[in-house]
């Protein structure tokens, strides 16, 4: 595997992104692979969803994709689709809270042909109303269809967002609300366009067989961008999560998905972050059949598929191996997802995965988990970019945050220096477990809520006998205290979400 150094990183930073009125220096972030036939582009404007206007929720999403996934005003959009086709080449765009970039990929052979196009997507956008009502209805189908009713892993952690950032720039979806999006014009996007994606409001990222013509072309050709920079927004801060506050979503559901978690003051480049990155990889790395979550829940008795924990933002975790790049945020939250167990599990399943994590809180790591996880991520952390573009996304990341150096870089030298002192102290730190968001996708809600605020016993009945150890500890966790009011549970029907 290619080392992760970046050979050229042209880049300057005198704070982090948003440091309060200081200079950030829009240099080129440059990372050149000589053998790469293939040139990768991640043109990163520094605006997303926390910068969409009150009553436009996802007006960032649809400018973004009004961009690559329209019509120019030299293309038609079916007449770009057919120019990209012969050159097996393409470009989209990824819009977070904090982020959105637009990526293209090419090999350099087509670079002549390609690199026009891509240009003319960002500096020449047609903004047609057949477009804009084409995409409108796309994301009006992922709220009201596709996020309700085809995956409610996504849909409890999109629940899960909204509540624990509600009132904030985050409190709401990337793809909005449908109201907004139905009020969302041409003249909305337009005006989006002229004052976010601007030539002081953007970094150019090249990864692959490029050469310094191109670095120059490009950053001349954004000086056509709109002029000005956006007032962005502080960073978000939550109102404080007291007690355990559970959002039941009514559906007509065979499984039962949880989310649960909360915001933590922690965010990627220091030496602490690494160390919980340690302990929650241990707990809930994920799709890794290893971590203990998986171990208890899954292994041991069989009831989902997986269970997973976070302490960064991974949007798309259904499709996903490996961690997103491109969704950096200022503010993070600490997510367990129990992907959809039985219903008749619900309260058992809930029971047991926060059991697992108060005796992490309270007791952390052994000596023994400590020294198996540290060399499993010291190897497996080799392995979160194996591609040109996905290493020049994690650069993008590493000026969002400031990071002088590499974050995989320092990942993968940390896991041989960090402490089990360390790790255990950034537990009791930035993790507990009386204050806990908790979203829920269940059919027959009402029985649920009872049973919570009864702290009634949950015992559990398996399909085929299992062993005596898992038995005895089933009744620990059948009992296990959860101590949730009755003022502290809301019921929302699934056709109800998003709306506004």
């Amino acid at each position: 595997m290619r080392t992760f150094s970046l050979l050229c990183l042209a880049l300057m930073i005198t704070s982090s992104l948003f440091g309060d009125e200081k200079v950030y220096k829009n240099n080129p972030i440059l990372l050149p692979v000589q053998n790469d036939p293939t040139v990768s582009f991640r043109i990163w404007f520094k605006t997303g969803a926390q910068n969409d206007p009150a009553g436009k929720e996802g007006l960032a999403e649809i400018t973004a994709q009004m961009l690559t996934d329209a019509s120019t005003t030299k293309n038609r959009y079916e007449d770009i689709l057919d120019k990209l086709f012969p050159l097996a080449s393409s470009y989209g765009a990824s819009s977070d809270m904090e982020m959105t970039v637009i990526t293209g990929r090419t090999h350099k052979d087509n670079l002549t042909e390609y690199y026009p196009l891509l240009m003319d997507a960002i500096l020449h956008p047609a903004f047609k109303q057949e477009d804009l009502d084409r995409i409108k209805s796309q994301v009006l189908n992922y709220l009201e269809n596709q996020l309700r009713y085809s995956s409610d892993e996504e849909l409890g952690k999109a629940v899960l967002y909204n509540s624990i950032f509600r009132g904030t720039p985050y409190g709401h979806l990337g793809e909005g609300t449908v109201e907004a999006i139905k009020s969302i014009t041409l003249d909305d996007v337009k005006a989006f366009y002229a004052k976010n994606f601007t030539r002081n409001n953007v970094v150019v990222g090249l990864g692959g067989g490029f050469d310094g013509v191109l670095v120059d072309r490009i950053s001349g050709d954004l000086k056509g961008l709109p002029e000005g920079a956006p007032v962005h927004p502080a960073p978000p801060q939550p109102q404080p999560i007291k007690g355990r506050s559970i959002v039941l979503v009514e559906k007509d559901a065979q499984s039962t998905a949880i989310s649960m978690g909360f915001p933590i003051d922690l965010v990627r480049g220091t030496r602490e972050w690494y160390a919980l990155a340690l302990a929650n990889s241990w707990l809930g790395e994920h799709r890794n059949s290893s971590s203990h979550l998986y171990q208890v829940i899954r292994e041991a008795r069989g009831l989902n598929y997986g269970d997973y924990s976070y302490i960064e933002h991974f949007p798309n975790g259904g499709r996903l191996q490996m961690p997103p790049q491109n969704a950096a945020r200022r503010k993070q939250i600490f997510e367990v997802w129990i992907r959809p167990v039985p219903n008749e599990a619900r309260h058992f399943a809930l029971r047991a995965a926060l059991r697992e994590f108060k005796n992490l809180v309270d007791n952390g790591m052994t000596e023994s988990a400590f020294q198996l996880t540290r060399g499993f991520l010291h190897k497996y952390v080799l392995h979160y970019a194996p591609t040109t573009t996905e290493r020049l996304g994690y650069a993008i990341d590493d000026a969002f945050y400031g990071i002088q150096g590499s974050h995989l870089e320092t990942f993968h030298k940390l896991m041989k220096e960090i402490t089990l002192e360390e790790v255990n102290a950034a537990i009791k730190k930035h993790w507990q477990y009386d204050n806990m968001q908790i979203a829920v996708i269940t059919k027959d809600a009402k029985s649920l809520r009872d049973a919570l605020v009864n702290d009634a016993p949950s015992p559990i009945v398996y399909p085929s006998p299992k062993p005596e150890s898992i038995v005895e500890e089933d009744k620990a966790i059948s009992m296990f205290p959860l101590g949730i009011k009755a003022d502290a549970i809301t019921i929302v029907p699934v056709e109800e979400l998003f709306k506004k």
